[in-house]
């Protein structure tokens, strides 16, 4: 399939990369001359404006957009509607809001060009490892797009079947699924994020713990130097908390045990609070992921070990930089 791709940043770069190693024809753009023409050496075809990327895709066009959340997507996507025409497709694959890509969506659809939000999963590693995809989009767009979603999923053999899962359709098994109409993939991976803060803080606060059991004031007895490098490893091996983000601990840690080299003033995206906002507005209890969020905020503050060690995980999969000033 031809595609085109704007942002070509940690994520939008590597998308551009196993396309190619897919066989898609890619036309990358990105307002950095340099990583245009970084992703031109490996194969790429080069654009060096949106008009030019658009008048370059053959019609109907497919373009993806994995900018920022915010003003940069929203401008990038005001464009594109511009110069797009009737059957003409627009993906934003970053951490848009949701109500936001059913607004856009109904903008769009008065000129007939179609809008697909795909939630993505796998940060950095997404090149190697694939990537997690919760679409939203009409039903015939979905499977038009098709081709772009195997390629970038992890597909079979990234991890065991689930036994007893007989459905008919494999999607999920292979990382990406239909997640229904437009903003409905945005909606899935904002709560995936949410989540997503609430286990990371589990992890913070417990190796925390583990630290500070060695600290004066305990009864002697009571202290213990523990080695948190080691217990990292083993929790991965057999635990029932094992997961990629302890990987992600245990690749930092061994790296720095005091993690030093990270600030601890935990940055808060957007979709943590978007999830929390959802659960007031559905009525939905949730305070594990609250108070996750709340300790984000409080992070920018006080800083503590914990914080260290969630500013390492997210570096681990999305290359955000949180260090010492």
């Amino acid at each position: 399939m031809q595609i085109g791709i704007v942002g070509l940043g940690r994520m939008g770069g590597n998308i551009v990369r196993r396309l190619l190693r897919g066989k898609h024809g890619v036309l990358a753009y990105d307002r950095n001359a340099e990583a245009v023409a970084a992703l031109a050496a490996e194969g790429a075809g080069g654009a060096q404006s949106l008009e030019a990327l658009v008048a370059a895709l053959p019609q109907p066009r497919v373009v993806w957009v994995m900018l920022p959340a915010g003003a940069p997507t929203e401008e990038t996507i005001a464009v594109l509607g511009a110069l797009l025409a009737a059957d003409d497709v627009i993906i934003d694959g970053g951490n848009t809001f949701y109500k936001d890509d059913v607004r856009r969506a109904e903008g769009l659809a008065q000129k007939g060009i179609h809008y697909v939000d795909v939630g993505t999963s796998g940060g950095v590693w997404g090149l190697e490892r694939g990537y997690c995809m919760m679409v939203g989009a009409e039903a015939a767009i979905f499977e038009r797009l098709e081709p772009v979603f195997q390629t970038l999923s992890p597909g079979y053999g990234a991890i065991e079947r689930t036994r007893g899962r007989n459905a008919p359709d494999d999607r999920a098994e292979r990382g990406y699924i239909h997640a229904g109409p437009v903003g409905a993939g945005h909606f899935v991976k904002m709560v995936h994020n949410g989540i997503e803060y609430g286990l990371m803080q589990a992890y913070a606060e417990g190796f925390d713990i583990l630290r500070t059991k060695a600290k004066e004031g305990l009864p002697g007895g009571h202290r213990f130097d523990l080695n948190l490098v080691d217990i990292a490893e083993v929790w991965r091996r057999g635990s029932v908390v094992s997961s990629w983000l302890l990987d992600l601990i245990a690749l930092a840690l061994a790296g720095d045990v005091k993690l030093d080299r990270f600030s601890g003033a935990v940055a808060d995206s957007g979709e943590g609070r978007w999830t929390i906002d959802a659960a007031v507005e559905q009525g939905v209890p949730v305070p594990v992921l609250a108070t996750a969020l709340f300790a984000r905020f409080r992070s920018q503050s006080q800083h503590t070990y914990a914080d260290r060690l969630l500013s390492a995980m997210r570096f681990g999969f999305g290359g955000h930089v949180e260090i010492p000033q």
